[in-house]
């Protein structure tokens, strides 16, 4: 006997899902800071907590600007920014469209680069200073005389996100960071070396979801909102 098309149950079905993060769980937007002025030989950075403190190129200044025009719209509760005045230039102008005043989390600084602080590493990176090429061979910025090594970078900027995600359960905030922070926190996430995540883009996004010691990368160098631009592009006028 042929079933009645009519009388047959609907059959149950099972729509695709979407991540919802665990209860309790911090979101955080990691935001690197907009590109920082030039080093110029014999004219190094004035330092802050013994790093250099350029501040935004006008180029960086523009990326700010893009920054705050990706993330406005966000249910962010709170901003942070390290003690380096390029992550408080990035932050401004999504804390005044939000009204919100940005939090300083010295421990998400960026590396301490020891001889080439100051802005000495660009040039040492340039140049092809040894110590250079022996850190990007070994993957350890502990090979530059001085600097931290990645463990120590690690331990700080894990310290730091731990404290942030206690803070703010079942929140969403932004922390306006740097490119080795912002590398060494998405590799502790994923469980490698911090290299593997190095040269996110200035005013690119990462976005970590931190519930205790599960942590979850939803995104890394995202950076569509801030548009092609090349590192020597001029902002649009």
């Amino acid at each position: 006997m042929t079933p009645d098309p009519e009388s047959s149950p609907t059959p149950k079905s099972y729509p695709q899902t979407f991540f919802e993060p665990p209860p309790g769980a911090c979101q955080i937007i990691l935001v690197r800071h907009g590109q920082s002025a030039p080093y110029v030989d014999g004219q190094p950075f004035p330092l802050v907590d013994g790093q250099g403190d350029p501040p935004l190129s006008p180029l960086g200044v523009y990326q700010a600007q893009r920054v705050c025009a990706r993330l406005r719209h966000e249910p962010l509760t709170a901003l942070y920014v390290t003690s380096l005045q390029r992550t408080h230039q990035t932050a401004a102008p999504l804390a005044n469209v939000l009204g919100l005043t940005p939090r300083v989390e010295p421990n998400l600084r960026e590396i301490h680069l020891g001889e080439g602080e100051g802005g000495r590493f660009r040039q040492m990176a340039a140049e092809g200073h040894p110590a250079v090429l022996a850190m990007r061979a070994d993957r350890e910025w502990g090979r530059v005389p001085g600097a931290e090594t990645n463990d120590q970078l690690t331990d700080r900027t894990v310290a730091a996100v731990r404290r942030i995600a206690a803070a703010h359960p079942d929140e969403v905030v932004a922390a306006f960071g740097h490119g080795g922070t912002i590398g060494a926190l998405v590799a502790f996430a994923a469980g490698v070396n911090p290299f593997i995540f190095n040269g996110t883009r200035n005013g690119a996004i990462a976005h970590l979801v931190v519930a205790g010691d599960d942590w979850v990368i939803r995104s890394f160098n995202d950076a569509a909102h801030v548009g092609p631009l090349t590192a020597d592009a001029e902002p649009p006028t």
